[in-house]
């Protein structure tokens, strides 16, 4: 593994995790200032998280593109392979490892902050057809999103960009817009407001991943040169930026 490699893997770990820790904190505090208001918890979590991960593209974009979704990071290696850009296969296992480890790390760091079991499996369940529907529009969506911003030169308008879809997916989805298998996963670690059951979890992601082909086929229709952009998603790397400038 290149240092190169480890220093991005760190990154999309270290991001996906607080990501996790935004989501699932700001909803155990939601619950605590605004007990007995769904409405208002809702809104608290959403605007945590979508301000949260707006930051987090910020900090850790320049390192490794801030994927912290597989899904985005299968659209990446999916789209590129043919073109020679984004994610290479050995690439693509490592950030979804990374991912994965990442999300269940920042609920479990969420849990701790405020001073809950460190791990305590949701039985919130979330099972039901039209929520694996919204998962579907959600992950469809945010997959349009990030591709159309890079294909039209505008990932520098990213972190913006996809923390306001996310706040805004989070009331116009019924599922509340998970849209990411590795926070899917993070989130059966907390039985807390933004929790779900680990036997909900299959439904979750074979949605998303539905929602991934459903995204990858509208691009190919829309953006039939999307695949050139795959190295700049969500944001350009440095090392992407550099070598942009060598050629």
């Amino acid at each position: 593994m290149t240092i190169a490699l480890r220093r991005r893997l760190l990154a999309e770990f270290v991001g996906t995790a607080l990501l996790v820790t935004a989501v699932v904190g700001s909803g155990i505090m939601a619950t605590i200032l605004s007990p007995g208001d769904i409405g208002l918890q809702l809104l608290e979590n959403s605007i945590a998280t979508a301000f949260a991960l707006g930051a987090l593209i910020l900090m850790f974009g320049p390192v490794s593109g801030a994927h912290f979704n597989p899904v985005v990071s299968a659209a990446d290696w999916f789209l590129g392979r043919r073109a020679g850009t984004g994610l290479t296969a050995r690439d693509l296992s490592g950030y979804v490892a990374a991912q994965i480890l990442g999300a269940i790390a920042g609920a479990v760091l969420a849990n701790l902050m405020f001073d809950l079991a460190a791990v305590d499996f949701s039985g919130k369940d979330r099972a039901a057809a039209n929520l694996w529907l919204g998962e579907v529009v959600a992950t469809t969506g945010l997959i349009l999103l990030i591709f159309a911003l890079a294909r039209s030169d505008r990932a520098p308008v990213s972190p913006a960009a996809v923390g306001a879809y996310i706040g805004a997916a989070y009331w116009f989805t019924s599922s509340t817009s998970f849209a990411n298998p590795a926070v899917t996963i993070g989130r059966t670690f907390t039985d807390t407001f933004a929790g779900i059951a680990p036997t909900s979890l299959p439904g979750f992601v074979l949605a998303q991943l539905v929602g991934l082909a459903v995204g990858v086929g509208l691009l190919a229709a829309l953006y039939p040169d999307s695949a050139e952009a795959a190295d700049q998603v969500v944001v350009p790397t440095d090392e992407d930026l550099a070598l942009s400038r060598r050629s």
